[in-house]
């Protein structure tokens, strides 16, 4: 059906705009009518603009709401529902956003309640930027009329969500970059700096040192094939992340992970703080919680970790108990275990599940601290190593032939 631009004035006198999929205009001045609007205009609506737009079709992508943006967007409606309806609230917020791309999103979702839909309704026009779990439980709030609420622990989540995602990155980001760095150091010393000084010793009728003839023989071959070895990395990449798409392969390789024994607990642990807290918002929610497993699904990463997420499933709909289920499963951190059946006895299964959330983010914390400050002396005593190497089959050659000179 094509979109149609309307502009009506409200029973307070401001003045509204929006638009409507509909199949002639008449039906969208009724539907305008039947919600109180007096219509001023209504016309046939501009095709949207994409952020791509322009763009050749195999590089154009479709909008989505990146996690910063959601976040923001979920602590303003929180706020603005409070005060103002929900058709004003939605539009207030997507005026705030400087991202064209996010104004898209939220116009959209904006057009579907002035069309009469649900909020969560309205979301599912765009899909990729609200997930499931998200429009879970804003229909949530809505059922139970404490929309505002339960916005407040959706935009505390998505804070914490990204609180985690920031540290993880900041976590890697200074070894990744000091790793690049190194080998670039190192490749332009073997490809570019030791051919020249080699060059000298072409003449000399004296077998060099073997750690020179090493070095050279790996300068040489870096020299002619790098194309080759980039060529190499880049087909592996390539050929990686194919077989990682099949879904076997993957979860091979995602139990090979959780089996390393530093990264393998930080995974769990990660995934495991993550499953939590994500629970703990949804069992305040009021949502059951056999739907709030299946929700939660999507936001473990790992696949053997969903695996257990699906067997947590099948057992909680049999019968039987959240921590007995993470029990059987046998790849979450005891104390995630403990903490929820202490909270199954008790009542108070949010509260016991936010409390293992905030440990073994703590302890994630502490461990990412700890792993960078040995993690940088090694990789510059490792720099340090190779370099050294270098200079020193360069210089036992030169102190032979002064030796020899000196005989």
């Amino acid at each position: 059906m094509p979109d149609f631009a309307w502009r009506a004035i409200d029973v307070e006198g401001r003045e509204k705009r929006g638009r409507i999929a509909a199949a002639n205009d008449q039906i969208v001045r009724d539907r305008l009518v039947q919600q109180r609007l007096h219509v001023v205009a209504v016309e046939p609506a501009a095709p949207k603009p994409t952020v791509s737009a322009g763009l050749p079709k195999i590089l154009q992508r479709t909008p989505k709401l990146r996690l910063k943006q959601l976040t923001l967007f979920t602590r303003q409606l929180s706020s603005l529902v409070q005060v103002s309806p929900l058709e004003e609230a939605l539009r207030t917020a997507s005026l705030q956003t400087e991202s064209q791309s996010a104004r898209i999103i939220l116009g959209n979702v904006h057009s579907g309640i002035v069309e009469g839909q649900r909020l969560s309704e309205a979301m599912r026009r765009e899909e990729t930027s609200f997930p499931p779990m998200y429009r879970a439980m804003v229909s949530a709030g809505e059922s139970s009329g404490a929309l505002p609420e339960i916005l407040l622990r959706l935009a505390n989540l998505l804070e914490r969500r990204a609180a985690i995602n920031s540290k993880l990155l900041s976590a890697l980001a200074y070894p990744i970059i000091l790793t690049l760095v190194a080998l670039l150091v190192v490749s332009g010393l073997m490809i570019s700096v030791v051919p020249r000084v080699v060059e000298q010793f072409d003449d000399v009728n004296q077998q060099l040192p073997t750690i020179t003839r090493i070095v050279i023989g790996l300068s040489s071959f870096l020299a002619s094939y790098w194309w080759a070895l980039l060529l190499l990395l880049g087909l592996v990449a390539v050929a990686a992340t194919a077989a990682l798409r099949r879904e076997h392969i993957r979860l091979r390789f995602d139990s090979f992970l959780l089996r390393i024994p530093v990264i393998g607990r930080l995974i769990r642990d990660l995934n495991a703080a993550r499953l939590a807290r994500t629970l703990s918002t949804m069992v305040s929610s009021r949502l059951p919680l056999l739907d709030g497993l299946r929700l939660t699904r999507d936001t473990v990463g790992n696949r053997a970790l969903r695996v257990a997420n699906d067997l947590m499933i099948e057992q909680v709909r049999t019968g039987g108990s959240l921590s007995g289920a993470m029990r059987t499963a046998g790849v979450f951190p005891p104390l995630l275990v403990y903490l929820t059946a202490s909270g199954e006895s008790s009542g108070q299964l949010e509260l016991m599940l936010e409390r293992a959330a905030d440990y073994l983010e703590r302890e994630f914390d502490n461990f990412t601290t700890t792993a960078l400050s040995l993690l940088e002396p090694l990789i510059i005593v490792a720099m340090g190593g190779i370099v050294a190497v270098i200079i020193l089959s360069i210089l036992l050659p030169i102190l032979q032939l002064q030796n020899l000179a000196g005989l």
